[in-house]
């Protein structure tokens, strides 16, 4: 309704305060939108700055820690070595003829003076000019010259055994007593084993000798001399093992003509194995008799005990993988354990030994 001057009526008050009120309402809610907005952007921020900053920081480096404690400390030299036995014998054709098929294989077991080892037929020998028959009796004499030697050199070995027992049993009785160390002791007991072992060596040295004697005279029998012979003509010698022991090669199987001195077998007692392994010259001048090791990587689960019984005097030059030269030494260990713990190991095995230098608990 238009009145007057044509303005529009003035609102009653009422209505104008309900008018600011509403207006009052919705500024308010619009300014809580946008607090709320404000609160969400800033938290969305925030998680990516963490984000940000987790993945740019340095990451943890992982390490290995352990307690450390107490307790034995060693310091050992460390060389590949090989098992071989201490005395080998070499059986070969005292005289020439012909060999019967040897029925032995490698790993049979021989008997002194028990086992025969092979069969040979001889027609017997001819006659001996007189430049043979003395070329004949001075290897007679050399061969019995090598046996008296063979039994001096068992006397002396036997003089030295008694010695080494008498200290032995000297140094047990000072160690029950607390008056020497452990080590002192078996050094002794090292010293007395390898006398033993030399004086069995020493016996069956006299053994060869023997036989090798006989094989000698046997070669100034004349035809009509022969003790015995088989029907044909032929004689047959029988060739006896000189020691208890094992084959280890058969050189000759088949049945055939052989020369005198023909290698057939090869036998050897492994009850007397040892290790050799070569070490660098400048280690092996750290090592001393009697030291002990460990045999290890034998094939076994445990590893072994070992001492050292010998470092030989004279080195020799070696060329290893990468072409250097090297001066070596060999340096020989026998086994402390009993034969039933490496009864599987045999001669020419691979082992690695760790000889033991120093040690403290």
């Amino acid at each position: 309704m238009v009145v007057g001057n044509g303005r529009a009526p003035k609102a009653p008050p009422a209505q104008s305060g309900r008018v600011a009120k509403t207006q009052g309402i919705a500024m308010k809610k619009t300014s809580n939108r946008r607090l709320r907005s404000l609160v969400w952007k800033a938290l969305v921020l925030a998680v990516l700055v963490a984000g940000v900053v987790l993945v740019l920081r340095p990451k943890a480096v992982p390490v290995d820690i352990a307690e450390a404690t107490r307790g034995p400390l060693r310091v050992t030299l460390d060389q590949e070595g090989k098992t071989r036995v201490g005395d080998r014998f070499l059986i070969s054709a005292p005289l020439a003829g012909r060999i019967q098929r040897i029925a032995l294989e490698p790993g049979d077991r021989v008997y002194r003076n028990r086992t025969v080892l092979a069969t040979i037929e001889s027609r017997g020998p001819e006659c001996l000019d007189p430049r043979l028959r003395s070329e004949a009796e001075a290897r007679v004499r050399a061969m019995d010259s090598a046996l008296s030697q063979a039994r001096a050199e068992r006397n002396r070995l036997a003089v030295e055994l008694h010695l080494a027992e008498t200290e032995l049993n000297r140094s047990r009785r000072l160690l029950e007593k607390g008056l020497v160390a452990q080590a002192s002791f078996d050094q002794a007991q090292s010293r007395a084993g390898a006398a033993r072992q030399a004086v069995e060596a020493a016996d069956a040295a006299i053994r060869v000798a023997g036989f090798e004697l006989e094989a000698a005279r046997a070669r100034l029998v004349e035809p009509d001399q022969e003790p015995a012979q088989a029907a044909d003509g032929t004689r047959l010698v029988r060739m006896s093992s000189p020691i208890d022991g094992v084959v280890l090669k058969r050189l000759r199987e088949s049945e055939m003509v052989v020369p005198e001195g023909e290698p057939l077998l090869e036998i050897a007692d492994l009850a007397d194995l040892e290790i050799v392994a070569d070490f660098l010259s400048a280690d092996a001048v750290a090592i001393k008799p009697g030291m002990p090791a460990v045999v290890e990587r034998w094939g076994g689960e445990a590893p072994l005990k070992g001492r050292v019984r010998r470092i030989e005097p004279a080195g020799f030059m070696k060329i290893s993988a990468l072409g250097v030269e090297e001066q070596r030494v060999n340096v020989i260990v026998d086994f402390q354990d009993a034969r039933e713990a490496w009864d599987r190991v045999g001669d020419q095995y691979r082992v690695e030994v760790r000889v033991i230098v120093w040690e403290s608990e």
